[in-house]
């Protein structure tokens, strides 16, 4: 009887942490953004990050799977794949988190799917190769490296 009592009181402590951990989840907030936010926040972490050539593109209207490509490159697998890790970490503090990543442990190519923003990180020589851009030409061009620069600066001065 007794170790009935114990196990029901402790199901009880144990729904009741779930049910505090769900509360204080403070991943809703950054979950809900919009979309065009999202992807700006996204770029504006990957400048910080150093990542070159920046692009953004609207591919609403043109893909079924995504609203926007962020489109970047490093100079070696190792900034690829830095680059890719710790955009991942600084948007894991904000509560945002991947469906799913491809490619880290070549650092060729990788692919950070954030469902309306897909995320491509190049190795310079492998982007010129596959060469997106031009794949999806008839997507608006949303941010380029010098945008990203300017909305970087925008958001510190405003802090």
């Amino acid at each position: 009887m007794r170790n009935q009592k114990d196990a029901g009181m402790q199901k009880e402590r144990v729904a009741g942490r779930l049910k505090d951990m769900v509360a204080k989840d403070d991943t809703k907030p950054e979950q809900s953004i919009d979309t065009p936010e999202r992807a700006r926040l996204c770029a504006r972490e990957v400048s910080q990050l150093k990542a070159g050539d920046l692009v953004v593109l609207d591919v609403r209207g043109l893909s079924s799977f995504a609203d926007y490509f962020l489109i970047c490159s490093g100079k070696s697998s190792r900034q690829v794949q830095g680059i890719a890790d710790n955009l991942e970490a600084n948007l894991a503090d904000r509560g945002i988190k991947p469906l799913g990543i491809e490619g880290r442990s070549e650092g060729h190519w990788i692919l950070m799917d954030y469902a309306d923003v897909i995320i491509h990180i190049f190795y310079e020589p492998v982007r010129h190769f596959y060469d997106l851009e031009s794949l999806w030409s008839d997507a608006v061009r949303v941010v380029d490296a010098t945008d990203a620069v300017a909305c970087d600066h925008g958001a510190s001065e405003g802090a």
